[in-house]
């Protein structure tokens, strides 16, 4: 039950300013400590314990990986261009940055199935080739 309580509280209080389920997975990804796999939020902890918040933010990372997943391409690109507006990086920076390093790659629930993951990894490639191709001045238009 606590961790109800606590998956509950971090959705009211922290992730409800957080629009985006890409936005919410990376957030989340970055509460979690890479060589552990524990996640770490000083606030959620202080009022639960550290396992607790542990569990729920797993949790709603969980969640965040199965909205984007079952997420259409259509709506994938739009929240990635969304993100990547929000990161205040120039477009292309945005889109060559995520294409050679793929930083999604870490922002993966831990214990996640692999076949759900490499669709999601398919997805985003898609949606960064989509928003690279928007990019590019098409023929006939100025700058072309």
């Amino acid at each position: 039950m606590d961790v109800q309580q606590a998956a509950e509280d971090l959705r009211k209080r922290t992730l409800s300013d957080i629009p985006r389920s890409l936005d919410r997975l990376i957030y989340l990804a970055s509460m979690r400590d890479y060589n552990t796999g524990l996640y770490y939020h000083d606030g959620l902890a202080s009022r639960f314990t550290q396992e607790v918040a542990c569990e729920a933010l797993a949790d709603c990372h969980r969640e965040a990986f199965r909205q984007l997943v079952g997420c259409s391409l259509q709506g994938l690109v739009g929240q990635m261009k969304a993100y990547m507006d929000s990161t205040h990086t120039s477009p292309s920076e945005f889109l060559t940055t995520w294409t050679r390093l793929e930083p999604y790659r870490v922002a993966v629930p831990v214990e996640t199935d692999a076949l759900s993951v490499q669709f999601l990894f398919s997805s985003f490639r898609i949606a960064l080739a989509i928003l690279g191709a928007r990019l590019v001045p098409q023929r006939g238009e100025p700058g072309a």
